[in-house]
């Protein structure tokens, strides 16, 4: 299978698009293989894989793990589609606080690299959704942390005003609040 890498406007952030093939059975796509994505650039270990569901307007983030636990993701939207955004929280670093979204889908078959280092989000856009993401580390409580999805600083440009909420992520901190104690400084 061939990989197109794209670098996203966020050092480290890339988006993969991956080639597949559909005909009247269906689809088949190798969306993981250790030694080419290597090849490209992308030689990590994965230990965990996730898989979530989401109803229409559901928001899921802004999350990360701090450097005690720190993980990437490797994400996907099996069915639907969803608004994926990393956000850039090295401090230090020339792009801190800024963004970059892409539109994950069913349709498109894209994958978005999360490194470490970033807070993660996804808005589900369809009626509902299946994300799937690999995971460099171990899910840990205690270096989970998250920023609010709609942080004034960040201006994240969500097309959902009022999307639903965890309980977590709504009582989630300001970027102001996490610079009094970042979790992570550039270059991580």
């Amino acid at each position: 299978m061939r990989y197109t890498v794209t670098p996203c406007s966020l050092e480290g952030v890339l988006l993969i698009d991956t080639e597949y093939f559909r005909d009247e059975r269906g689809f088949f796509i190798e969306n993981w293989h250790r030694r080419n994505f290597a090849e490209l650039g992308l030689d990590v270990d994965f230990v965990q894989d996730n898989h979530s569901g989401s109803a229409h307007g559901v928001l899921r983030g802004l999350h990360y793990q701090d450097m005690t636990a720190p993980m990437g993701k490797l994400v996907r939207c099996t069915t639907g589609r969803v608004l994926d955004v990393a956000v850039d929280l090295r401090v230090g670093s020339p792009t801190f606080a800024e963004w970059v979204a892409e539109e994950l889908s069913e349709q498109n078959m894209r994958q978005l690299w999360c490194p470490p280092g970033f807070g993660h989000g996804f808005l589900t856009l369809s009626d509902t959704a299946q994300v799937q993401y690999k995971c460099t580390n171990y899910y840990t409580p205690s270096a989970e942390g998250s920023i609010a999805w709609n942080d004034p600083d960040l201006a994240i440009e969500w097309p959902l005003s009022k999307p639903q909420l965890s309980a977590k992520d709504q009582s989630a901190p300001s970027l102001r609040e996490y610079l009094k104690n970042p979790a992570f400084r550039y270059p991580v």
